[in-house]
């Protein structure tokens, strides 16, 4: 326990430092373009990296022992970070402005791909829990995961809106640099125990996507699992290229980013929860009531130009995010042998992702050219507009609500299919043979 809390302790250092600079510079870029197609192109970004990256990323994590893994991860960071902060040196302060110019988006690319590689230490992370922790108790383990998650997010939500907004983004990137030395140098005192990694004749062979479908698809049901998470990501692309838009419509960067950081105690509460109470008897059924609420939840909570019932909504909305990871994650690690759950946590980050990029690319057009302009000038000023409100934030928030709508109906319909009721009963009654899927 001692190893795992050693390296809960530093991922959650390196997980504050990449979710500090993704938060200051999403912040940054729309403060300095005023574009919400900046922010919906970078969440596009960001997340088809991730998705196209998934399969390679867990091959690494499964090819080399999980502390290469991570010291790789942290050294591919900070030189990233550190080629973001001389672009930001060299280039003039005006350019940043113009949405279009070429220096932005390499300076934004080097630090999202900055962040983007801690993925390899967040896929090793689940693994080291298979390797360090009991099955009976590996859901609270789960939860501390969380929890660090929730934290990392809190201080990050306080500091990158706080230093953007009195500081600016020189002293963030330096700020990011020095961070990721130190997880570095603490990350090299760390042993963990871990069985001798057996390697294949060729690094391309290491990924294996056929033998990873293949381990998934034993798992009754478990595809459909994946699935259903790929479309709830296909939504919450919309909250994360657009809740930054909205959220900054109504307060200041310097309030949104320290608002953010209350939040975030909702991570904190939730994994805490599942550290200490643990997922049930029946972890999916746990899975199916928290995205009910959630996206019943995703309803109501921009109803009205509240910043209290925005505030309100979404710290229930986020206690609940780490019992649905953590449910995924035990899942995974009780039904998938520990050789392979590098490349299927890997495979099924890159399904699952694959569906933010496209929202992401989509909603920030679809929101300026339809949403927008149908609570401003259009026909919804007429039809809603006297009890909803109009302006450009009230065609965000219908556009949310409109959201919520069409997750709460997809989650009731996968409650009732044979792909949940199949992983259900295989995940209470045994594991499945995995004799043809155990060559690393």
């Amino acid at each position: 326990m001692k190893t795992f809390y050693a390296i809960l302790a530093n991922s959650l250092a390196a997980s504050l430092t990449n979710t500090f600079v993704w938060f200051a510079v999403t912040f940054w870029v729309y403060l300095e373009t005023k574009s919400v197609v900046a922010t919906s192109v970078m969440a596009g970004i960001y997340f088809g990296t991730v998705a196209v990256s998934g399969f390679f990323l867990g091959s690494i994590v499964d090819r080399y022992k999980k502390k290469t893994s991570m010291m790789l991860s942290g050294v591919l960071t900070l030189i990233l970070y550190i080629v973001a902060l001389i672009i930001y040196f060299v280039t003039p302060v005006e350019v940043f402005k113009n949405a279009s110019s070429i220096n932005l988006w390499l300076f934004i690319i080097m630090c999202l791909f900055g962040a983007i590689t801690g993925n390899i230490r967040t896929i090793a992370l689940s693994t080291v829990v298979t390797i360090l922790i009991p099955e009976e108790t590996r859901d609270k383990a789960n939860g501390m995961v969380g929890t660090a998650n929730g934290v990392s997010f809190l201080v990050a939500s306080i500091f990158s809106g706080l230093v953007i907004g009195f500081m600016g983004m020189m002293w963030m990137l330096v700020l990011a640099v020095g961070l990721s030395v130190l997880v570095l140098i603490h990350l090299m005192t760390i042993t963990i125990e871990e069985k001798e990694i057996v390697h294949v004749q060729s690094h391309l062979e290491s990924i294996d996507i056929r033998g990873t479908i293949e381990a998934v698809s034993v798992v009754p049901g478990l595809f459909g699992l994946i699935f259903f998470n790929t479309f709830n990501n296909f939504l919450g692309g919309v909250f994360m290229s657009l809740m930054d838009a909205y959220g900054l419509s109504m307060v200041s960067v310097q309030v949104w980013g320290v608002l953010w950081g209350f939040l975030s105690l909702g991570f904190i509460v939730g994994g805490l929860i599942v550290a200490k109470k643990g997922l049930g008897k029946q972890p999916l059924r746990t899975l199916f009531i928290s995205n009910i609420v959630m996206w019943t939840i995703c309803i109501f909570f921009t109803i009205q130009a509240s910043i209290v019932l925005l505030a309100i909504g979404l710290f229930v909305y986020l206690c609940l995010i780490p019992v649905v990871e953590a449910t995924e994650q035990t899942i995974l690690q009780k039904v998938i042998p520990p050789e392979r759950q590098g490349r299927v946590f890997g495979f099924a980050q890159s399904v699952e992702q694959a569906a933010s990029p496209i929202t992401a690319f989509m909603i920030g057009p679809i929101a300026k050219f339809v949403f927008i302009p149908f609570m401003t000038t259009g026909a919804g000023v007429r039809l809603i507009g006297y009890w909803f409100g109009t302006g450009t934030d009230r065609g965000l928030a219908l556009l949310f609500t409109v959201t919520g709508i069409v997750g709460l109906i997809i989650t009731l319909i996968a409650m009732r299919t044979d792909a949940y009721k199949k992983l259900s009963k295989n995940y209470q009654k045994h594991q499945p043979d995995f004799n043809q899927t155990q060559t690393v």
